[in-house]
């Protein structure tokens, strides 16, 4: 008898042809979250349809308020903060791998699936489940997702089936359009879902009802070189609307929302080796005990690099770099790799 199976379907390409491929093995339910206000009903409706040409229950899930709690107040928050946040982080860890997960159990199902480029392996080595970088043809996949799934637990990930993790982007399309899907050749996101403009301090400022106040650009050493708009218009490493010219290429080097102003700097002053980072979650094993060399990356799209990560008495990890890293910035996550498996991560502070 085929065990149950809960696939959260987006309603794009990569969650459907997980679908062609599971529906074979096991007894395939789909899940899609309704997350929040003013949402459009297509990405709902394509998950339908696919669920439905191939005579699979598909169910809806309202999470509009666990979204708001946990991904957009955090994603407000974070920038009002100083910060810049990834809500995509923290979507997967409450509610697509947390509420959804839930729910998925609730229904009676043996394990969960998602269209995320990654792998899941047990090893029995240290009897642990890894969460592994993505593949195709024996190389590491550009499109990995591994990034983003730091925070699994090993509860969490011996109920994870994760069907793309050896192909392509290419070979996944072949294989939506092969079974004739309706979505086969819809577009990938490239914005954040909840700010599809990518006008993140308009969101902002619809959601707190104010609008943010100006303040000082000053150098590191502090002294002022003139206004800015609101913190929240500015993320570290950024060069472009400034509104400023000096003549020569300035940075965004750090921000300070403590006295609202926004520090500026030449590109070298971007470079730093170490940072700590908070909200640490380790899969390969239990806790950091000792200091321990590895690679990391600060930014998704990054290449790792070599680092050693230590223990800090309070839960935290710092981590330092045998080069400078550029732009390192607070909000974002820092994820740590042996190899192509993923150690765990945490969130730069």
């Amino acid at each position: 008898m085929k065990k149950k199976l809960m696939l959260a379907m987006s309603g794009g390409v990569d969650s459907s042809a997980a679908l062609v491929l599971l529906k074979e093995d096991y007894n395939v339910i789909g899940g899609t979250l309704q997350l929040f206000e003013k949402e459009s009903t297509q990405d709902i409706d394509d998950a339908k349809a696919v669920a439905e040409k191939f005579g699979v229950q598909h169910h809806v899930f309202e999470m509009k308020e666990l979204f708001k709690a946990h991904v957009t107040d955090d994603f407000v928050n974070t920038y009002l903060s100083g910060g810049t946040p990834n809500p995509c982080i923290q979507c997967n860890k409450y509610i697509k791998f947390g509420a959804l997960l839930d729910e998925a159990v609730k229904l009676g199902c043996e394990y969960f699936a998602t269209g995320h480029y990654a792998r899941v392996e047990y090893d029995e080595r240290c009897g642990r489940y890894l969460l592994k970088k993505a593949l195709c043809d024996g190389e590491i996949n550009p499109k990995d997702q591994s990034y983003v799934l730091y925070n699994l637990t090993q509860e969490q990930l011996k109920r994870i089936v994760l069907p793309l993790g050896s192909m392509n982007k290419q070979q996944v399309r072949s294989l939506a359009e092969s079974a004739g899907l309706v979505n086969s050749k819809k577009s990938d996101s490239q914005d954040i879902c909840f700010v599809p403009d990518g006008d993140y301090a308009g969101f902002i400022k619809r959601c707190t009802g104010c609008n943010p106040e100006a303040g000082s650009f000053i150098d590191d050493s502090g002294s002022v070189l003139g206004q800015h708009k609101g913190l929240i218009h500015y993320t570290i490493g950024q060069r472009k609307g400034l509104g400023l010219s000096f003549g020569k290429p300035m940075f965004v080097i750090g921000k300070n929302a403590e006295n609202n102003t926004v520090v500026l700097g030449e590109s070298e002053k971007l470079m730093k080796s170490s940072l700590t980072a908070r909200d640490v979650n380790f899969i390969a094993f239990d806790e950091l005990t000792t200091p321990l060399p590895c690679k990391a990356k600060t930014r998704y799209s990054q290449v790792e690099q070599p680092c050693v990560i230590t223990p800090l008495s309070d839960g935290r990890v710092q981590v330092d770099f045998n080069e400078p890293q550029r732009a390192i910035t607070a909000g974002q996550s820092v994820v740590f790799y042996e190899d192509d498996i993923v150690l765990g991560g945490g969130i730069i502070e």
